[in-house]
């Protein structure tokens, strides 16, 4: 396994390090220093200076791509050309057109590619499947999601990045949860970008709103993406409403969830009776090989042992990994949607149906 890109990337390496499914691991970074603190912690000995160095050394079957966003179309491409399987972070690119050219170089090459999507591996999102599958939510009525992140002081290429190409965080755990895609989505900017803020994809908005129409029922899920102009401490999470219970992020971050039950209507009462608890939900680890299990403990709500293990899985067993091109693309074209519908002040767009798995 190469791992390329070691800001985030020096989290996966000792995940890939400890699966039993894996050989061994080598490591890729622009910096050399980086690339030598990293390696020299984790004992790696294999080290590339490039994607390029890394692509020609033989004896490697899987790529992780942990680099910024600006390059994965065309690190994803080049990875399925050389003839490996890829794992890419989120978003798988940034236009309908690289989603398109991506899903057919998937399919052309024959090897796994992966969207890493963390938001649906975090113990938060299992703990909603859980009372979704036990009909405690009962039937699924609203999805909220939100991510506000300030952006200020990030590497220039981050400056005028529209909030909502960024979505699939805050939008995926719906799509999840409901086995469906977005059908329409209208959005609209709020904050016109400053000068300062403004960078190569043109002028837009510090936050983006939009309700998404998912396809097959009358649900709705209403997200709120802001990189820039917004002061707010960080948010990035989603909550989920059904007709018996609901499942609410916290608007703290590290704070506990909010779990909410109905009560049966009573004789003469207006409104049904609602309880509601703290819940600090603990994951899945019984569903990793024991030696990821500690990895758990780790950030994105302990999801990166499981993507791992799911990447990693999907390659030895020979099948399509959970999030593959045609889930990536259904959880990503939306985002890449609602920034045009800002842009064209709240106009309704219609979001190509890529044929993705229930």
């Amino acid at each position: 396994m190469i791992v390329v890109g070691l800001g985030f990337g020096a989290d996966f390496a000792p995940i890939y390090q400890a699966h039993p499914d894996v050989g061994r691991v080598a490591v890729v970074d622009a910096d050399p220093a980086r690339t030598a603190a990293v390696a020299d912690r984790l004992g790696i000995t294999e080290r590339f200076a490039s994607l390029d160095e890394a692509l020609a050394a033989p004896g490697w079957d899987a790529v992780h791509l942990l680099t910024p966003v600006r390059f994965h179309a065309e690190q994803v491409l080049q990875v399925l050309g050389s003839g490996r399987h890829c794992a890419s972070a989120v978003p798988m690119a940034t236009t309908l057109t690289d989603l398109d050219a991506l899903i057919s170089a998937q399919e052309d090459a024959q090897r796994n590619y992966m969207m890493m999507e963390t938001a649906v591996y975090s113990r938060e999102f299992f703990h909603a499947a859980q009372l979704l599958e036990t009909g405690k939510l009962g039937r699924l009525t609203y999805f909220k999601g939100d991510h506000l992140q300030n952006l200020d002081g990030y590497p220039d290429y981050w400056r005028g990045y529209p909030p909502m190409h960024y979505v699939t965080h805050a939008l995926s755990p719906a799509l999840a949860l409901a086995g469906t895609r977005v059908e329409s989505v209208r959005c609209v900017g709020s904050s016109r970008l400053t000068p300062d803020h403004i960078g190569v994809a043109g002028e837009g908005f510090g936050t983006e709103a939009a309700l998404f129409k998912l396809a097959g029922d009358d649900l709705v899920a209403n997200v709120t993406m802001s990189f820039f102009q917004l002061g707010r401490s960080y948010l990035e999470g989603f909550s989920v409403y059904g007709d018996e219970g609901a499942l609410e992020w916290p608007q703290l971050e590290g704070g506990p969830m909010k779990e909410f039950r109905m009560a049966p209507l009573a004789q003469n009462q207006r409104g049904r009776a609602v309880s509601e608890f703290d819940v600090e939900p603990t994951g899945a680890p019984e569903l990793l090989p024991a030696a990821l299990r500690e990895f758990t403990n780790g950030g994105h709500g302990g999801s990166h042992p499981h993507l791992v293990h799911e990447f990693v899985s999907s390659i030895v067993e020979d099948r399509q990994p959970r999030v593959d091109p045609r889930t990536a693309a259904t959880w990503t074209a939306p985002g890449i949607c609602a920034h045009e519908s800002a842009l064209q002040g709240g106009t309704e767009i219609q979001v190509p149906d890529y044929g993705a798995r229930k």
